[in-house]
């Protein structure tokens, strides 16, 4: 992924005109930052879609240019049928867009709606989604484009969460967020289904720190807000948000 921005940047300072990457996850958008950031006679841009986008796209372009002369080339598209007898999330929707043959990196966000589903794309598969996206989970749907005034912006509900931990171990610290016991968070992150930072991991015993964010399928999102110190017992004082 890294050798494909390289490759952007000089495709940048070479032809003078801005470059788009694909969609994503703020771990790698992080590792495309670190590396644009030392890089003299760039600037560079993110954005998904809509503001509070989780996964985006990266604009590589002269530092000269302005932002606002930037186009992401983001398309809004609809995903709608009768779902009101059928439950499906997320993953039903996801799993029918790849299904196509479509790569993940060509899709942003997804927020599922009561009519179905909403989706950031980049513009070069939009004609391909509207023709060939006719099912989600056996419900007939048709795609559509829409207005960033009719995007639906997820509505995430934050629980704040004070507690002490033994120590700063990602087993207890996501045992505390997640609500569950520490042998049983244990096997979730032995399986590979908890990350950090949108990057699995598999270490019970890696250490976190203040503004480390965890993420388990199906289980929503851990942010460690804050960790205060050792209290007089011994413990560490941390304050958490859980995501749901």
């Amino acid at each position: 992924m890294l050798a494909k921005v390289l490759d952007s940047v000089e495709r940048v300072l070479k032809q003078h005109c801005p470059i788009i990457t694909n969609f994503y996850d703020p771990y790698h958008t992080g590792l495309i930052i670190s590396m644009l950031e030392r890089i003299p006679d760039l600037d560079f841009a993110t954005f998904g879609g809509y503001d509070a986008a989780e996964r985006v796209r990266t604009a590589i372009f002269p530092s000269y240019l302005d932002e606002s002369e930037v186009d992401f080339r983001i398309s809004l598209l609809a995903v709608e049928g009768n779902f009101k007898l059928v439950k499906v999330n997320h993953r039903d929707f996801l799993g029918s867009i790849l299904g196509l043959g479509i790569k993940r990196e060509l899709i942003g966000d997804l927020i599922v709606t009561e009519e179905g589903c909403q989706v950031a794309a980049t513009e070069e598969v939009v004609a391909y989604l509207r023709a060939n996206l006719t099912k989600v989970h056996k419900v007939k749907v048709e795609v559509r484009e829409i207005t960033p005034a009719e995007l639906t912006l997820p509505d995430l509900k934050v629980k704040e969460i004070n507690t002490t931990v033994a120590s700063l171990r990602l087993d207890a610290i996501a045992a505390a967020g997640f609500g569950t016991s520490r042998s049983r968070i244990a096997r979730e992150i032995l399986s590979e289904k908890l990350s950090i930072n949108w990057q699995s991991c598999s270490d019970v015993a890696a250490q976190l720190k203040a503004g480390d964010i965890l993420s388990m399928r199906g289980r929503g999102r851990v942010e460690v807000a804050e960790v205060k110190g050792n209290t007089k017992s011994g413990r560490i004082g941390i304050v958490l948000k859980r995501y749901l």
